[in-house]
């Protein structure tokens, strides 16, 4: 007879699982709780998951008085000690699902991790009404035995309900559940969205591809165009996607989304119904429907899988029809990583938490659009905005909101740029200033001034790398020695795809590759090649690589003196700065990416 997990809840409100059948259950429901989880063979210690998180040195008592008294305060049905040690930010869900899951002794699965494989087949076997009702997906298939992730591990009502419906004996992991909500999303939508194509391009006729005009806007609120519209949207964030293209050809209407930096292909559609779609993304953007002939932009804002998503739209004329690119941008329902999270190496990490121990001067991130630049501002706020300090931000746009930030909105036709709004900021008694971006001289002097004057200024810079960083300030009108004076650090960073493990091909390196490498013999470096789990790209994720500038006093002095990029970059590498290729080259060393992303990122003549 086959055995599960069962859930059996104490008069404290503490639960132990028993290990055991149905029958079981009944039979051992009236027992002391530890009597039972003893024969079953479950070890599990009787005490609440917040006494066990400090006692495993996961949070301190402190906190879990802090999480205790504002769940009292609050007292919302449904919502458990893991949603306000969460909401809180004394842990992530992932850290929480990992804690909870060495508790009851039950596996922990990252589905947000691009190295874990969902079985489509698996998928199937479970309804996405009965998936959605109990927040489950199931992941893997071994023989007759059904791996299913749920946030709820000890539910065993759960369980018997899956059973009676695969006729599959159940074998539960913990995952979160906000991963559960978007592996769902992207594992079912994408079964219909072929009966979602064909039911939109029957609906639009050969007339509709001549265009739409104000009076028959109407008709594209209708169901299959308005579902059409949204589950691009749904599919391309599903997919980690940060852009989406719509663009249109002769005979058809090619639509593409930008993941880990490469365009890939998510569908085509019939050019009868780019119109109507464009028309659609036109209406809840805020554009102009009737004109077609100039460019325009809007904005509007979707939930896709308990996430708001900040969309930005821009319309583009071109000879076939109107391009529409659409830029995804989570708003502040994703969690701010920490600087522990950036893909640092423990060396740059060191130099980077230096960084922010200064209290006040310049701190620049610098790398082309694209390259993570504002994760990494978010972060080193996160670090240093502590309670006793005023933070405030001017950014374009506002992409994460932060609590206990002040965050500014830049708005140009009201005349809210970043220059106007930082000379504001600076009589609103701030501590630590973050600026978007330094896009011109007049910001670059305000800010540089505001960090001489005894503020944390952290921005950013379009820039190759770090030593260029300094001539370009000097370049935009800065005086060499208000740079000198003012900067602590510079972090230039790039982001490079990760090479999929399954599907990695070994070769040896060769004399060329030695050479960009800075090695003097051959080593084993690994091609990308492709396979199910990596869409046949050959990469899973991205990770950052960074290059690390500190301004010591030696360093000012050349800055002072109009020191040339070279100076800098030769005394910066004398001083420890490992340079962007040095930090891909190990990468590339260790088999986590490959030459070809070497190239891509760090290559110059």
């Amino acid at each position: 007879m086959t055995k599960y997990l069962y859930y059996s809840s104490a008069t404290d409100g503490v639960g132990v699982i028993i290990y055991g059948t149905v029958k079981d259950f009944a039979a051992e429901k009236s027992l002391a709780i530890n009597q039972s989880a003893e024969k079953w063979g479950f070890r599990m210690k009787n005490i609440p998951i917040g006494q066990y998180m400090v006692n495993e040195g996961i949070i301190t008592e402190e906190q879990l008085q802090n999480v205790l008294d504002k769940k009292k305060e609050e007292n919302t049905p449904g919502k458990y000690f893991g949603d306000y040690v969460i909401e809180l930010g004394y842990v992530t869900d992932i850290q929480f699902g990992q804690v909870l899951a060495k508790k009851l002794n039950v596996p922990f699965v990252d589905l947000n991790d691009p190295e874990t494989v969902i079985n489509t087949e698996a998928v199937k076997k479970i309804p996405e009404a009965l998936a959605k009702k109990h927040t489950i997906i199931a992941i893997k298939i071994t023989g007759k035995r059904l791996t299913v992730a749920t946030h709820d591990p000890v539910n065993f009502y759960i369980f018997e309900d899956i059973k009676v419906t695969t006729g599959m004996d159940v074998v539960p992991v913990l995952s979160t559940k906000a991963g559960i909500i978007k592996a769902i999303g992207k594992n079912y939508s994408m079964q219909n969205t072929s009966s979602l194509l064909d039911s939109v391009e029957n609906q639009f006729g050969d007339d509709d591809a001549f265009g739409i005009d104000e009076e028959s806007a109407e008709r594209i609120d209708s169901a299959p165009i308005v579902k059409l519209a949204t589950t691009i949207v749904e599919n391309s964030f599903r997919a980690d996607a940060t852009d989406i293209h719509i663009e249109p050809f002769k005979t058809f209407t090619r639509i593409r989304i930008r993941v880990n930096g490469d365009l890939i292909e998510l569908m085509n559609i019939s050019n009868v119904v780019h119109n109507s779609l464009v028309t659609r993304l036109k209406i809840i953007s805020g554009m102009n429907i009737a004109e077609k002939r100039i460019p325009q932009d809007g904005r509007f804002t979707q939930v896709v899988d308990g996430t708001t998503l900040d969309v930005r739209v821009s319309n583009l004329p071109t000879v076939n029809g109107e391009k529409v690119v659409i830029r995804i941008l989570s708003t502040g329902d994703v969690g701010v990583r920490k600087i522990t999270d950036l893909g640092m190496t423990a060396y740059n990490y060191e130099r980077f938490a230096s960084i922010l121990k200064v209290p006040q001067g310049v701190v620049l991130v610098t790398g082309p659009t694209g390259s993570g630049k504002t994760t990494t501002l978010y972060a080193a706020l996160g670090e240093i905005a502590k309670p006793n300090v005023n933070v405030i931000t001017v950014e374009d746009p506002v992409e994460k909101n932060i609590e206990g930030i002040n965050q500014c909105q830049v708005n140009a036709k009201a005349g809210m740029t970043f220059a106007a709004a930082l000379r504001s900021i600076l009589r609103q008694d701030p501590d630590i200033v973050m600026i978007g971006e330094m896009r011109d001289q007049e910001t670059a002097e305000i800010a540089i001034r505001a960090a001489i004057t005894g503020h944390l200024v952290l921005s950013t810079l379009h820039t190759n790398d770090a030593a260029s960083t300094v001539t370009r300030l000097i370049d935009m009108g800065v005086a060499p020695y208000m740079v000198a004076t003012s900067l602590i650090g510079i972090v230039a960073q790039r982001l490079v795809k990760k090479i999929c493990p399954e599907c990695r091909t070994p070769r040896m390196s060769t004399d060329e590759e030695d050479k960009l490498m800075g090695i003097s013999e051959h080593t084993t470096v690994y091609d990308a090649c492709g396979c199910p789990k990596c869409n046949n790209t050959g990469y899973v994720g991205r990770t950052a690589i960074h290059e690390i500038l500190l301004c010591t006093p030696e360093m000012s002095a050349l800055i002072a003196n109009d020191g040339k990029v070279d100076a800098i970059s030769k005394l910066a590498k004398e001083q420890g700065t490992k340079l962007l290729r040095d930090n891909v080259s190990e990468l590339v060393l260790e088999g986590k990416t490959t030459m070809d992303e070497l190239v891509r990122v760090t290559y110059a003549v």
